[in-house]
């Protein structure tokens, strides 16, 4: 199956989405596209970057992702390819990409002056004919030459020790939850049993399974389906009401 994912900052309100859908389907009318979001906030590449690295490795193997961020200021970086734990993604060279994984991809390609036009629209004149063109079967090879490194991005660590994990807010989601970068395999490794979740004026000194098991307007924490700690208040948002957003810090207290 021909499978292209696309996520863009087009927002769904003008004609750029149905037009960058529209010439990848003239290339091959049997395209299956699926929608990532095109309501990524202008030069939001962290939220983008979330969004991708959460999802991309549910779809089969050799799907293309076509990343359309900020896409028109990419000239004098270029725009490429890379391969990523079997899944392809073709965008521009602006750092979106950088923050998939926590190491290099290990295929990298430049796509070639020959592929890039001058054009205002580059998601519809250039990215969306080489990816419905990988997705039908070229390599991204076909289009460029390799490239050393791709430009970087840095999101935050976390940083764990044997009395404390700092982590930070990734995302906050449209319910007001925050999704941090505390992974849970960690918190288990280094949890010796008593430990307190320390978040803006609100702490709390036991996990969660799910939003509702706690009293409506109480705090609750836990790993959710990415294995990543969420925190929230019951039927609230919790962002507003914490005074916390994205890359505030969170603190995992043990007692030690």
């Amino acid at each position: 199956m021909a499978l292209v994912t696309f996520i863009s900052d087009f927002g769904n309100s003008d004609y750029y989405v149905p037009a960058v859908k529209a010439k990848m389907l003239s290339i091959n009318p049997q395209l299956t596209i699926v929608d990532i979001s095109h309501e990524i906030a202008l030069y939001d590449i962290a939220h983008a970057a979330f969004l991708l690295r959460s999802i991309y490795n549910d779809f089969p193997k050799g799907t293309v992702h076509l990343v359309a961020l900020n896409t028109t200021s990419s000239i004098t970086d270029g725009y490429i390819g890379i391969k990523l734990n079997e899944h392809i993604f073709i965008g521009p060279n602006n750092g979106v990409l950088s923050m998939l994984a926590d190491h290099d991809p290990g295929i990298i390609v430049k796509f070639s002056d020959i592929h890039i036009k001058n054009s205002s629209f580059p998601a519809k004149d250039i990215l969306a004919p080489i990816a419905a063109k990988v997705a039908s079967g070229a390599a991204i090879h076909d289009f460029g030459g390799p490239l050393q490194a791709i430009k970087k991005m840095m999101g935050r660590h976390f940083k764990a020790s044997k009395k404390q994990i700092v982590g930070y807010v990734l995302r906050v989601d449209i319910y007001g939850n925050l999704i941090t970068n505390i992974p849970k395999e960690v918190f288990e490794k280094l949890n010796p049993g008593k430990f307190e979740i320390v978040f803006g004026r609100e702490s709390l000194q036991q996990l969660q399974t799910n939003y509702d098991e706690v009293e409506p307007g109480d705090c609750w924490a836990f790993f959710n389906s990415l294995n990543l700690l969420e925190i929230g208040i019951n039927h609230g948002h919790g962002a507003e009401l914490l005074g916390l957003r994205y890359d505030s810090p969170i603190f995992i207290n043990f007692e030690v």
